[in-house]
């Protein structure tokens, strides 16, 4: 298994150990933090083992200061196991979260809608999930992590509550994580709802994994940025639409997090 203690050391010796909440940022949604105070940023090419992604909309760095009073530690871009990563660099953000002293990770994502009443431009609170990727990102671990409540349920009540008062459209639902890159067709976007599914997407699932399996809290959040196997959009649709929404993304993450002070 990759090893992550030259990361974890490098970082440490820099930001030291904190009780950090950390969020991984999805597709176009980097920009729903700005206004961090007292950021640090860590390009991932300079942190010793962090593969860098070459997806539009991922900057790919690590931001680390206080949001909303809280402590936080943001990477700003996922990898992709699409992209021919392997899972234990898709997971590297959340191990060395977990090695920094987090104890709280926010997950979130683009991510396209199975269900006619989940609109495109809504959100939706991630109450479950099916990982039906090719690979498990604890392979060779003989980590036999308990997956039930995998999304924690105070964490979801939280988020639910600030949504409300933010006047946000959201609802809770199972996401489908994929190994992508195509998209699915509509015949596997039946079979997903057909399974359970709310929302589709290509990440998430691996970091929700090896989170629950290092003891850290996990919250998943999606925009909904399209209809699956809707009108054919590619990337570019999704990152167009995952952009207009972060600044309303943005303010329900600092409502959600200022609730962790």
């Amino acid at each position: 298994m990759f090893d992550p203690d030259a990361a974890v050391e490098f970082l440490k010796w820099r930001l030291g150990h904190k009780r950090w909440t950390a969020l991984v940022l999805g597709s176009g949604l980097s920009a729903a933090v700005e206004g961090i105070g007292d950021p640090v940023a860590f390009p991932y090419a300079d942190i010793p083992g962090m593969v860098c992604g070459g997806v539009e909309g991922h900057p790919q760095r690590l931001v680390a200061g206080v949001l909303a009073g809280v402590p936080v530690l943001c990477f700003c871009g996922r990898l992709h196991y699409y992209e021919g990563h392997s899972m234990d660099a898709v997971t590297l953000p959340v191990r060395l979260a977990a090695g920094l002293g987090a104890e709280t990770v926010i997950l979130t994502n683009a991510a396209g809608s199975l269900r006619v009443e989940i609109k495109p431009g809504s959100f939706v609170v991630i109450r479950d999930h099916l990982h039906l990727m090719v690979e498990n990102p604890l392979r060779g671990e003989a980590t036999f992590t308990p997956m039930v409540g995998g999304y924690d349920a105070d964490l979801r009540a939280l988020a639910l509550v600030r949504a409300k008062e933010q006047g946000l459209e959201v609802t809770e639902g199972v996401y489908i994580g994929v190994s992508g890159p195509s998209y699915e067709t509509a015949s596997e976007a039946e079979a997903y709802r057909r399974l359970g599914g709310d929302v589709v997407g290509m990440s998430t699932t691996p970091e929700a994994i090896v989170a629950r399996s290092l003891g850290l809290k996990v919250l998943g959040l999606s925009a909904v940025t399209n209809y699956a196997a809707g009108k054919g959009e590619g990337h570019d649709t999704v990152l167009a639409r995952a952009e207009t929404m972060g600044g309303d993304f943005g303010r329900w993450l600092r409502a959600i997090i200022g609730g962790l002070a």
